[in-house]
């Protein structure tokens, strides 16, 4: 200890007598360092986190698999990430009865939970109306997660029960944010959908989520879904409305096994129960040949929720910042490697004396684990500060709310110390080793520093310089391609022509079923709203529409064209829109005519398809005028297509603009479009004030414009793309960084030969492009090294590009080109300063 103190005390001197050189290896550290931390923050809390319930370890999600879906209705809430291998599927969503049927005839778990959701539900009985996500759960989903109350109690097994008092527990984060922390919330009656509901307790603080990325604002006991009047899209429409008859596929059903019992016995239980249901039940749903089962996988692997479309992107941003460590490494090894020739006499002193090669490369390590530390202390700083930013960056830019809290937590601290131990290493240990092998004799001769007494130690140094700078542009050559190919992939996604113009649109969600609008009431409502709102200063036009476009949601049904044999039914995309939709959108109408007000609720049901619909379905025939019988609820329905209209990006920019067929909206929810004459995120105040004024029991949904929605399906990219181009500019300054402080140390150590050269006739234009052509030389070998590698790591990427090959030519050109302008600027000066050498002075020196 005794001797490790010394060391440090030693090397703290060092460090202060070279303040310049300590700076810049830190700092340079710090940017390594910090940005391995604060990706790997991001990382840890989406990917790695804990899920914060008591002994996470024995809670298992059930999930399916068989060759088919279920023949019924299916709704996925994002729990779990649909895994599909060959001709197989397989989800986490079950219906009622089955739930019923596996917490009845088993034994084998501790408990047993399903929920489902969040839905969104007009709160009103607090202050202005405000939708409010709640989860529908069983009454022992707290129990089983083993999750207590902060204030009041959570939901019972009797809360489940039929004719139960409405109860809800709060979320710990809703009740500070609603309720300013309230003791006295608990026990108060609230009104979610019109139905009284009585607040019995907040849920503790730790948890926040049971599947990544999703929150919600309350829980509430699954029989109240049919007083809720929750529904969700899809194939299932009433899945939540009557869950003891219910056939839908809908709950997640989560276990904790009973200690001592292994998973494999309480799974083949199960598995017995599910199958004899689905197998031989009075509504069979799977044949033998489907080979339905379930399988038990811990909440951690199986609840993937916003893992399944960020793990990608964090996998590359995490390779991206390791390859910055090592170019940040080698840079200040490299300097490192320049600085230990002016310590070659100090350390022949030090052998002369008696020094052992062990304790003298503990010395020079020690120094470099300070200089290792002072990164990471800086970098700890900085990551802190990048996290919360990437962090709330997600946050606001998610499609939907979501939690996320980044943090450095145990793990990422472990990280930290880590990768600053590795980082001490590597740039310690080669100048280290390279310093301690001088020969003594001919480093205390006078002047030998610059002499040829070691110039075999100094060529062998400058090779070894040379290779720290072409392992750096190597990388940075990597880095550089692949922040290139993800932003030509986001400009190409962002060039995408949608089919309409997403500029000047605001667009807000309204479900006046929330409010308890009956239907007949509905287009009253949405006809004076969009009155009102055309009526607005700075408004061009206004239509709404059951989705808004390229809002990541799609409704698909199967329709029958009029005149095709009576089995032949195609599946189509659909969307309900108001009249002056293509008008407010901007999408052409080529054929027939648009919607009109007479048209909804007309005896005769009309329709509108676009190009892609007659192109596909319609050859050969005029499409205005044609009829197509499509299904709604218990009821057929015969449409007339009375127009056509150009095609359009429906739920995602990447796809092919698909056949589309267009309703009058009848009712329920809807999102309105706003076209301005300037600036639309200026009318958000006036919108508001309208629709509170026409009733302000409609709480808006999702304000936004549309460009911020195009935004939001891009995210991913968005967010792959920036990072990769600030880490592609920080790998090109390290280079830079890297390049000149090599020829600069070349520069000082050959002045004499410099002088010579130029007392015997070498001109100024020559030592330029003496030095010049040595450094670009060592940045050709680490490009060809780099272009290599890249074209073989990219080649992995391809899911993740859009409109441009792995191996595209254009961007290893550009990538080389920007390589070399950057190493020859970085070699500009020291060559410069070469070509200003004076012959005499240099010759005077020696």
């Amino acid at each position: 200890m005794i001797s490790l103190f010394e060391d440090l005390r030693y090397g703290l001197r060092q460090l202060r007598r070279s303040p310049g050189f300590t700076a810049v290896a830190a700092l340079t550290l710090a940017l390594g360092i910090g940005a391995n931390i604060a990706i790997f923050s991001l990382f840890n809390s989406i990917l790695l986190s804990s899920v914060p319930v008591r002994d996470p370890n024995h809670l298992v999600i059930l999930q399916w698999f068989a060759r088919t879906k279920p023949m019924s209705g299916y709704s996925s809430f994002g729990d779990c990430a649909p895994q599909i291998e060959g001709s197989g599927q397989s989800g986490c969503s079950f219906s009622y009865p089955m739930f019923q049927e596996i917490r009845s005839k088993t034994n084998v778990f501790s408990s047993l939970a399903a929920f489902a959701g969040p839905a969104e539900l007009a709160l009103t009985g607090s202050g202005p109306a405000s939708i409010a996500r709640g989860e529908l759960v069983s009454g022992d989903y707290f129990q089983t997660l083993g999750v207590g109350a902060f204030l009041g109690r959570t939901l019972e097994p009797a809360d489940e029960a039929p004719g139960a008092e409405p109860v809800a527990v709060l979320s710990y984060a809703y009740w500070i944010n609603m309720f300013a922390g309230d003791a006295s919330a608990v026990g108060r009656a609230i009104s979610l959908n019109h139905v009284p509901i009585v607040i019995v307790g907040v849920a503790e603080p730790r948890f926040t989520r049971l599947t990544p990325g999703k929150t919600q604002d309350m829980w509430l006991p699954l029989i109240l879904g049919q007083r809720l009047g929750v529904g969700w899209d899809g194939p299932v429409t009433t899945s939540a409305s009557d869950p003891q008859h219910d056939s839908g596929w809908w709950l997640a059903i989560v276990a904790r096994s009973k200690p001592g019992r292994p998973l494999k016995q309480a799974a083949a239980a199960v598995n017995l129960v599910f199958r004899n249901a689905l197998l031989y039940g009075a509504k069979p749903l799977f044949k033998d040949s489907d080979q339905p089962g379930i399988a038990l996988v811990p909440v951690q692997r199986g609840l993937t929720g916003i893992r399944s479309g960020l793990a990608e992107p964090l996998y590359i941003l995490l390779a991206m910042v390791g390859l910055i460590l090592l170019i940040a490494c080698t840079n200040v090894a490299g300097l490192m490697l320049a600085r230990a020739t002016a310590r070659e006499r100090e350390m022949a002193v030090r052998f002369a004396l008696g020094a052992a090669r062990g304790r003298i490369i503990r010395q020079l390590l020690t120094e470099s684990a300070l200089l290792s530390t002072f990164g990471a202390a800086v970098g700890v700083v900085l990551a802190f500060w990048a996290a919360r930013s990437l962090g709330a960056f997600l946050v606001a830019n998610w499609p939907w709310p979501f939690g996320l809290k980044v943090q450095l937590d145990g793990r990422v601290l472990s990280f930290t110390v880590a990768i600053a131990t590795l980082a001490a290493m590597v740039l310690g240990i080669v100048p280290a080793l390279r310093t301690t092998g001088v020969d003594v004799v001919p480093a205390l001769k006078e002047n030998a520093g610059n002499g040829s007494a070691i110039s075999g130690a100094l060529k062998g140094r400058f090779r070894l310089g040379d290779s720290l700078v072409i392992g750096q542009v190597a990388l940075s050559v990597l880095v550089l391609a692949i922040a290139s190919l993800l932003g030509r992939t986001l400009v190409n996604l962002k060039g995408i022509n949608p089919g309409f113009d997403p500029r000047q649109v605001l667009l807000f969600g309204i479900n006046p079923t929330l409010a308890g609008y009956p239907e007949p009431q509905i287009r009253g409502l949405y006809r004076d709203l969009q009155d009102r709102l055309a009526a607005l200063p700075g408004v061009s036009s206004v239509s709404y529409s059951s989705d808004a476009l390229l809002n990541g949601g799609l409704w698909t049904g199967q329709v029958h064209i009029a005149g095709q044999s009576a089995k032949s039914e195609v599946m189509t995309q659909m969307l309900a829109v108001g009249p002056g939709f293509f008008a407010t959108m901007r999408i052409p109408l080529l054929a027939g005519r648009a919607f009109v007000q007479s048209d909804l609720g007309s005896a005769q049901p009309v329709a509108i398809v676009n190009q892609a619909f007659a192109r596909q379905f319609l050859t050969g025939r005029n499409p205005v005028g044609s009829r197509m019988d499509r299904r709604a609820g218990d009821k057929d329905i015969e449409n007339e297509i009375i127009g056509i209209v150009a095609d359009t990006k429906y739920d995602q920019l990447n796809k092919a603009m698909g056949p589309t067929a267009y309703m009058p909206v009848e009712g329920g929810e809807a999102y309105f479009e706003v076209r301005a004459a300037s600036n639309p995120a200026g009318l958000i105040r006036a919108v508001r004030q309208v629709v509170g004024n026409r009733d302000n029991n409609l709480p808006l949904l999702d304000v936004r414009t549309q460009s911020q929605m195009v935004d939001r399906l891009l995210f991913n990219q968005r967010l792959v793309a920036c990072l990769a181009g600030l880490f592609a500019v920080l790998a090109i300054v390290l280079v830079c960084v890297g390049l000149y402080g090599l020829l600069s140390y070349e520069v000082s150590r050959r002045t004499r030969e410099i002088g010579i050269r130029s007392a015997l006739g070498a001109d100024r234009r020559d030592l330029l492009l003496f030095v010049v052509g040595q450094g670009i030389a060592v940045a050709l070998v680490g490009l060809a090294i780099g272009v290599v590698a890249a074209l073989g790591v990219t080649r992995y990427m391809q899911s993740m590009l859009y409109g441009v090959r792995p191996t595209d030519p254009f961007t290893f050109i550009a990538t080389a080109f920007l390589v070399v302008m950057v190493a020859l600027l970085a070699c500009y000066l020291p060559a410069r300063r070469a070509a200003g050498v004076d012959p005499m002075v240099a010759l005077r020196c020696e």
